[in-house]
């Protein structure tokens, strides 16, 4: 049976979608079959992320009101073997699909593919818990940013109310510079605070939105920084000990103390 897993965060904007998508042609590239889902409907970006924009024909809406069979939503990636995607709908809105829809789906998935990955839509209204319902696993993105760690604080809270879990983390668009210069965050700072295994940090690289604008995955390139650590991300999901890259390590005691007040008020 093939492990769910949403992939959430407080608020929009921190590269969720981009996560997806680079995550799943890692696991795919694994030798992995992956199915990415868009919960965000309305707001679908997942399918343009990936280039598959042009080839979408039915949608999650469509399967869980029985329009479509499932396997006829899904749409195969052009870029790696094994990958698919199931898109939003672009004109609905998310109440018209319950979460009990989501895990119903899932299960089916659950048959056919080894991850299914979710990705949820910012906030934490009716999608939120559309794409929670089914998780067998919580991965948390955000950026290293005090009111994107005070969101994904509240995000991790109320997944451990909702009993989902285990949660890992995340941590996206890292800039060592920006760290060094007390600018932003570093990532001890981010861990402590947030407190749930990290499984990874991925440092700003120029590559991401040049990719995403082409609809492929940075993930593709292990050359490149942001590839590297998505790729290093799929094999620890897979159960391999892959070290961890440090970055943005704050210079001392002081400033971290700082930030963790600035936090905290």
């Amino acid at each position: 049976m093939g492990k769910v897993i949403t992939i959430t965060s407080g608020k929009g904007g921190v590269g969720k979608t981009t996560a997806t998508a680079s995550l799943g042609v890692a696991l795919a590239m694994q030798g992995r079959k992956v199915v990415v889902v868009d919960t965000d409907i309305g707001l679908r970006n997942l399918d343009m992320i990936m280039g598959l924009e042009n080839r979408v024909v039915y949608n999650l809406v469509d399967v869980a009101e029985g329009s479509c069979p499932l396997s006829k939503a899904l749409v195969r990636d052009k870029h790696v073997s094994g990958l698919y995607l199931l898109p939003a709908a672009q004109t609905r809105y998310k109440e018209d699909i319950t979460p009990e829809d989501l895990v119903r789906i899932c299960d089916e998935l659950r048959k056919e593919f080894d991850f299914i990955l979710i990705d949820s839509p910012a906030g934490i209204e009716q999608g939120f818990r559309n794409a929670l319902a089914p998780a067998d696993e919580v991965l948390v993105i955000t950026t290293p940013e005090v009111a994107s760690v005070r969101d994904a604080d509240r995000v991790i809270g109320l997944v451990e109310t909702a009993d989902k879990g285990p949660i890992r983390l995340l941590i996206n668009r890292l800039d060592p510079a920006r760290v060094r210069h007390g600018e932003m965050l570093g990532q001890e700072d981010v861990i402590e605070v947030l407190a749930v295994e990290l499984m990874g940090i991925i440092p700003e690289d120029e590559e991401v939105l040049i990719c995403a604008n082409k609809g492929v995955s940075v993930a593709l390139n292990g050359g490149t920084p942001a590839g590297l650590a998505y790729q290093n991300i799929a094999r620890r999901f897979l159960g391999e000990s892959v070290p961890f890259t440090t970055l943005g390590k704050m210079p001392g005691l002081l400033e971290r103390l700082i930030r963790l007040i600035q936090f905290a008020s």
